[in-house]
């Protein structure tokens, strides 16, 4: 039987070579090891075991299908790992069948509600100006919250945006006049004086220390300004609502799929689905013959 220090040597596989997200490897690895803690010989198990192990699993965590799903990406990792190792010739997570589920439209914001999310920050001291450029940003530019965090100034090109997004794949986004604006005048007049004697760092939004703000800081301001504009959304319905609006307002389905950084254009094509949606609710809403 494979020893657990196998784990140490897959964490550094997916984050090295397969060049996961950190949430993604976290993930992964709990299900690796939690499979390792079950007993079953990684080394000799056939899919039978493995598809009693996931049932077993799946009811004693009363996991939901997406959930079961992504216990079998990590297995199915892990063996490809095992594979590639030599330990085994075969992956029989391949030959489980995943459960059906039906795919979440994202939550996706109107305009109306997101001018009065960036409207309820307060800009009278220098972290209101830092947050109103901050999200005025992710918006304008459709940005995951670890993206904007990730940015230094050297990214920000006057219309454009070097974005490192996931899988350390590099895209140029453009950047809008309101944004654009914003940011003149952060850089100017607000950052500096936040950096203070840190003249060194990179950081492209930072905190009242000067120091790079994390995503955790990010969220807990967000919060805070979606209570006081009484709209129901996370960071990540900016980049959304981003999306849908540009479909909703034209733009082909191939240009959005490169701004957001997708690299499958089904992963994009789900914001088709939203304005569909909307469409439909519009029809029920307002046609005399949508009840009957």
């Amino acid at each position: 039987m494979i020893h657990h220090g196998v784990a140490e040597e897959y964490e550094q596989y997916l984050r090295f070579e397969r060049r996961l997200s950190s949430a993604t490897i976290a993930v992964y690895l709990s299900e690796v090891i939690s499979f390792l803690e079950s007993g079953l010989d990684p080394d000799t198990v056939d899919a039978a075991l493995l598809e009693q192990y996931v049932v077993s699993a799946a009811k004693a965590r009363e996991l939901s299908s997406r959930s079961v799903s992504k216990l079998l990406s990590a297995l199915r990792s892990f063996f490809t790992y095992l594979q590639r190792q030599r330990i085994r010739i075969d992956n029989p997570v391949t030959l489980l069948q995943r459960p059906k589920e039906g795919r979440p439209l994202p939550d996706v914001a109107s305009v109306e509600e997101v001018e009065r999310l960036l409207a309820a920050i307060d800009e009278r001291d220098l972290l209101g100006v830092r947050d109103r450029t901050l999200f005025e940003l992710v918006y304008s530019c459709g940005l995951r919250i670890s993206e904007v965090c990730d940015l230094d100034v050297s990214h920000y090109h006057r219309s454009s945006l070097s974005v490192l997004g996931k899988r350390n794949k590099m895209r140029t986004v453009p950047v809008g006049e309101v944004a654009q604006e914003r940011l003149a005048a952060y850089l100017t007049e607000i950052r500096p004086l936040l950096v203070g004697k840190r003249r060194s760092e990179r950081a492209l939004f930072v905190g009242r220390r000067g120091e790079r703000l994390s995503r955790q800081a990010v969220h807990k301001r967000f919060v805070s300004y979606a209570e006081a504009a009484e709209v129901t959304m996370t960071v990540h319905t900016l980049r959304h609502s981003y999306a849908t609006h540009l479909l909703a307002g034209g733009a082909d389905l191939r240009s959005v799929q490169q701004l957001l950084g997708h690299s499958d254009i089904k992963t994009t094509q789900i914001y088709t689905h939203v304005d569909t949606k909307q469409l439909q609710d519009a029809y029920t809403r307002f046609h005399p013959n949508a009840k009957g």
